[in-house]
């Protein structure tokens, strides 16, 4: 056969079998196209998701009413996360950017703090020589303007408040207040502000000293070694670390502030995943506090990085765990950045305790289920002390340096449990903290009476009386809450201690906030007691 009799047959076929295919797939590509404007043979040669931003362009072009089709991409976007655990998350731009501020402390905006009382924007706080402060703002005034824009009445919200006051640095912005009679407007040039991860950090006596982290920021190792060593210049032998209420945050927050009690090469933690090999997280030489008595305060909002913490000093016998069984978040996210501000906070990893210990809770049942377990802890007994042994898991046991037995799943339990006094914090305290009521009618009845002493004079002298107590339940009333007699007679000292905690916070900053909350706290009166004891001394 000639080559070109050949070459001819050959494109022949190649139009036959062209011919045939266009009569086999022709139907599928009609379907795809004849119920859209714009018909694509894309999502049939494409994947899932082409098929996916297709579908969207179908509402986007025929629905019946106007949809926004970011939103419904991000909804379609947590639909997927939900079905991997509770912590991987979607976060939209404005919140991407709260979530790094809170973690990195710092925001350009003029340092104030503030409550919404009786549709008014109450300052509480002005950050020290921020630049409100040098502007003249200070607590106990009412801001009516911002920015020429009126910010008072049921309209206000804590949202549009902070929109208006953030801005570009070195840019200026108006702010109209009302102090007592007098109405003032005055220019505060927007600036960085820098807000210290550790809520307080005082000598609770002569050797003992206390510091309270919330969060676990990017700085909170720095600003732990700076108070850290005022506290030692001061007498510190035994430190109180307070992390209850501690939700989490970066893990290399966990693991430097960690360094600064435990000695070189000890292993902190470990991380591991699908796509992560084992990492791991030791110590080094460096620490301001590698000797001396620790005591580290979980609860059940202590989570994450503070699990982490408080996982390496209890493997290790550096101290005593004191509290309530922790959260159980085993998890290590990943932040990924879009271009348009917004992130994905994927869950990359499991963490690990230096005996191997994933202290990780199920989360087969649901995001729901899984963060209201806390609360069913409530009902059920364990955080007044009931069932305390029937949360661990006794198959997977682990032993600590010292060789004691600690077990895995479910959060840390604690070395010494102290259960929360459920009498005086009952269901109406929540209810009525939960409202802001007992916020709101602190700042209203004694913001204005500021406080000419001292902070120790404050706390001799400062009660909240009867009387008190009286026109705050006339005020709770007023704001349609329910209050059942025999409930407010019982949560009467935690509502009086809540009023005395704000108000010093309101004269003396977070310091005297704690400074009154930890004299009546029996969590932290059970720390002195270990502080004080012989046998706790130092470990190696």
């Amino acid at each position: 056969m000639q080559a070109t009799t050949k070459k001819n047959l050959i494109i022949s076929a190649c139009y036959a079998g062209t011919v045939v295919l266009g009569m086999l797939i022709g139907p599928k590509f009609h379907n795809e196209s004849s119920n859209s404007k714009n018909g694509t043979f894309i999502p049939f040669l494409g994947g899932r998701a082409d098929k996916v931003e297709h579908v969207l362009n179908i509402i986007q072009e025929n629905y019946v009413d106007p949809v926004r089709v970011d939103t419904l991409k991000d909804l379609a976007i947590a639909q997927i996360l939900k079905r991997l655990d509770p912590h991987s998350s979607y976060l939209p731009p404005d919140e991407a950017q709260h979530f790094s501020e809170n973690l990195d402390g710092n925001y350009y905006g003029i340092g104030v703090e503030y409550q919404i009382l009786n549709d008014t924007v109450f300052v509480t706080a002005v950050h020290p020589e921020g630049p409100a402060y040098k502007a003249g703002i200070r607590p106990g005034d009412q801001v009516i303007k911002v920015a020429d824009k009126v910010i008072a009445g049921t309209e206000i919200t804590a949202d549009r408040v902070v929109g208006l006051i953030k801005g570009r640095r070195g840019s200026e912005v108006k702010i109209s207040l009302k102090r007592g009679a007098e109405l003032k407007t005055v220019g505060v040039l927007r600036d960085k502000i820098t807000i210290s991860s550790l809520d307080a950090g005082y000598m609770m006596s002569d050797k003992v000293g206390y510091i309270k982290i919330s969060r676990f920021g990017a700085h909170t190792d720095e600003d732990f070694i700076l108070k850290g060593q005022q506290l030692k210049k001061a007498g510190m032998q035994g430190l109180i670390l307070d992390l209850r209420g501690n939700g989490g945050g970066y893990l290399n927050a966990a693991t430097g502030l960690a360094d600064e009690f435990l000695p070189d090469k000890k292993l902190i933690v470990y991380t591991r995943g699908e796509h992560e090999p084992r990492t791991d997280y030791f110590a080094t030489e460096k620490g301001i506090f590698e000797k001396g008595k620790l005591v580290v305060l979980i609860d059940e909002n202590s989570a994450s990085a503070s699990e982490i913490l408080a996982g390496a000093i209890q493997d290790l016998d550096r101290g005593t765990i004191i509290g309530r069984r922790s959260f159980g978040k085993g998890l290590v996210q990943e932040q990924f950045n879009f271009g348009d501000g917004s992130a994905l906070n994927l869950t990359v990893a499991r963490y690990f305790t230096p005996s191997g210990r994933s202290i990780q809770k199920p989360y087969g049942e649901g995001s729901d289920k899984y963060f209201e377990e806390v609360t069913q802890r409530f009902k059920n007994g364990e955080l007044a002390g009931r069932h305390a042994d029937s949360i661990t898991d006794k198959h997977k046991t682990f032993k600590t340096s010292a060789g004691r037995p600690i077990y895995g799943g479910g959060g840390i339990t604690p070395d010494v449990f102290v259960p929360i006094d459920t009498t005086a914090y009952n269901d109406l305290f929540f209810s009525l903290s939960a409202k802001g009521i007992i916020t709101d009618f602190s700042y209203k009845h004694f913001g204005p009476e500021k406080s000419s002493g001292s902070l120790g004079e404050f706390l001799k002298e400062f009660v909240v009386s009867e009387n008190d107590l009286g026109r705050f339940r006339a005020f709770a009333l007023a704001r349609k809450v329910e209050i059942d007699a025999k409930e407010f007679s019982h949560a009467k000292p935690a509502i009086s201690l809540q009023i005395k905690a704000l108000m010093a916070r309101y004269y003396f900053g977070e310091e005297g906030f704690y400074k009154v909350k930890n004299l009546s706290d029996k969590t932290v009166a059970k720390a002195l007691e270990v502080l004080n004891k012989a046998q706790i001394n130092d470990r190696p």
